[in-house]
């Protein structure tokens, strides 16, 4: 790709402007993120599906948002640099050239439109899987799993975005609000680390790992405070709703196609008990403790979580605590990882703030 730095003018026309497609790419990241803790409900409380269930419909419909949003701001871009009108980097980020500069396309739009073209891509893989097999029965099917990581740097994406706008409020709550989806979002895929050990201990390192990294980036990027306890704040209101409407969702759906309920279902919904409860605690922490070299605070922060991840799973499930050693274990090896998702995290926030020069015109 070739670089190519856009110019800004407070009184040039702004193409387009900068809240309405990132309001939308975020909008479709929420719903395949709704779609997506309903399907793996459904999974678990029913189990077989086909490619056009409703959840599944949930999350083509988040992608297509997002991606339709991101063509349409690559397409202006692209029309705005042949006319010879000033960009506005606010919108995306810096312009990067596309296919031998065919195409200006503001990097983040880039990213959110690649997930979602790729995901369009693995839709079509599986829809051949359905036909092929019929139903699934778990969710970790291959195309499954390139749709998930496909909706994941849609998000990734939209972070990207609202990072452009970090002088702006509403660029400011964009990223709380799209960090957030992409922390609860990424429960996901740590679930598949259960492949690594015979328990739970490489999940909740896995659970540690990926929060850590996620709010240390938004900490960096914002660099004010409250921003990463918002992050928090949003996580756990997502959670709680999703709390009540994942199962009540799979049950009304599976009462609608006729279609029983598994015998002995879980009272805990699945994604939304991953999600750690000690999120707030530990966006505190990092909030208090930003004076602090980033590997350390990552460090503290994987602990706790490292720490609590047993003991929430003992109290959502019913079970007996957990062996003090067993914690102990998890608690030793999340400082490590800790420690780098601290690192990973600061330098990836840095990175955001270079989406867009240093000084912003304000036209919010």
């Amino acid at each position: 790709m070739d670089m190519t730095l856009p110019t800004a003018a407070s009184s040039a026309r702004r193409v387009p402007r900068g809240l309405t497609p990132a309001s939308v790419v975020l909008g479709g990241t929420l719903l395949s993120l709704v779609g997506l803790s309903w399907d793996i409900q459904w999974h678990n409380d029913v189990g077989p599906d086909t490619f056009f269930t409703l959840p599944h419909l949930f999350l083509y419909a988040g992608s297509a948002a997002a991606g339709l949003a991101s063509l349409v701001v690559v397409l202006a871009t692209t029309a705005a640099q042949r006319w010879g009108r000033p960009v506005d980097p606010i919108v995306g980020g810096r312009v990067v050239g596309v296919f031998g500069r065919t195409f200006a396309a503001p990097v983040g739009y880039l990213i959110s439109g690649c997930g979602a073209a790729s995901f369009l891509l693995y839709g079509l893989w599986d829809q051949w899987w359905h036909g092929l097999y019929g139903f699934d029965a778990m969710i970790a099917s291959p195309p499954h799993i390139g749709l998930l990581l496909s909706i994941t740097v849609t998000m990734v994406g939209a972070v990207m975005v609202f990072a452009t706008a970090r002088e702006h409020r509403w660029g400011v709550l964009g990223m709380i609000v799209s960090t957030a989806i992409l922390v609860a979002f990424s429960m996901v895929t740590v679930i598949g680390l259960q492949a690594v050990s015979d328990g739970n201990e490489a999940v909740d390192v896995g659970v540690a790992f990926m929060c850590v990294l996620l709010l240390m980036m938004c900490a960096r990027a914002l660099d004010r405070p409250g921003g990463v306890l918002g992050v928090a704040v949003v996580v756990a209101g997502m959670q709680a709703v999703l709390w009540w409407f994942s199962p009540w969702a799979a049950e009304a759906y599976a009462v609608a196609v006729g279609l029983p309920l598994r015998d002995y279902l879980d009272d805990v919904p699945t994604l939304p008990g991953f999600i750690p409860m000690a999120l707030v605690v530990v966006a505190g922490l990092v909030e208090s403790l930003r004076r602090l070299p980033g590997w350390v605070v990552g460090a503290i922060g994987s602990t706790v979580l490292g720490v609590c991840a047993p003991l929430q799973r003992a109290w959502l499930h019913g079970n007996d605590m957990p062996e003090l050693s067993a914690v102990l274990v998890v608690a030793a090896v999340a400082v490590g990882f800790g420690a780098v998702a601290g690192f990973l995290g600061t330098r990836f926030g840095g990175l955001l703030r270079h989406l867009a020069p240093e000084k912003e015109t304000n036209h919010a």
